[in-house]
């Protein structure tokens, strides 16, 4: 037997993921009321139209979100999206903003790493924009030679995105290169154990597309 948990915010119209980046619409492309006019009586539909960028809510780069030449949300192999051995490191008490290589230490060979530093507790809100905690180059760098398949943040980016960081994204660049996924976004981390989770965050199959919205959630088994 498992226990699932939600790592995942809700996508609802107006919702602000990023600051400077649009928030997703929906509106109906066939009505409940104009269904009934086309079905048998008390046969009724809704089929509604959501516009949206990839970024939005919780959701996963592929290495084509940075490369051109990398795989994109199609070519992603399923074996480390699905139910992967999950190491977390609950950071929420630390005192610097960038998470570095003694933040993520261990032996993290296949594995998903979650980086739990507390911000989804901004979420929605304008503080969610302030500096944030976030993956440093060597932090990176560090998770690739550990092993890891699959870096994910409850912060709003996996890089500094504050002023001084002036654009850089190496956290993203290193990841990426080597094929590392990324979810950002991510929520309700403090629920998990540091070892003994399943993590699973899979995209549609969109060709041509880097970045999109997953549901993304963790199996613990218990007796």
């Amino acid at each position: 037997m498992s226990r699932l948990i939600d790592l995942s915010h809700t996508i609802s119209a107006g919702l602000i993921t990023y600051p400077g980046l649009p928030a997703p619409s929906v509106t109906p492309h066939l009505t409940r009321e104009a269904s009934r006019k086309r079905y048998a009586p008390g046969t009724e539909f809704a089929m509604d139209i959501i516009t949206m960028i990839g970024n939005t809510g919780t959701y996963l780069d592929s290495p084509f979100h940075r490369y051109a030449d990398g795989p994109d949300l199609a070519g992603l192999e399923l074996t480390n999206l699905v139910s992967v051995p999950t190491r977390v490191f609950h950071l929420r008490s630390a005192a610097e903003r960038g998470i570095g290589p003694q933040d993520v230490e261990g032996s993290l060979r296949g594995m998903a790493v979650l980086l739990d530093t507390g911000w989804d507790r901004h979420f929605g809100s304008p503080a969610y924009g302030d500096p944030a905690p976030f993956l440093t180059a060597s932090g990176a760098s560090a998770l690739i030679e550990a092993g890891a398949v699959l870096v994910g943040i409850d912060s709003i980016n996996i890089d500094d995105t504050s002023t001084e960081s002036a654009g850089a994204r190496p956290a993203h660049s290193l990841l990426l290169a080597a094929g590392i996924h990324v979810v950002e976004h991510l929520t309700g981390l403090a629920q998990l154990p540091e070892y003994g989770a399943r993590f699973t965050a899979v995209p549609p199959k969109v060709a041509g597309f880097g970045t999109f919205p997953v549901r993304a959630f963790a199996e613990i088994d218990h007796d």
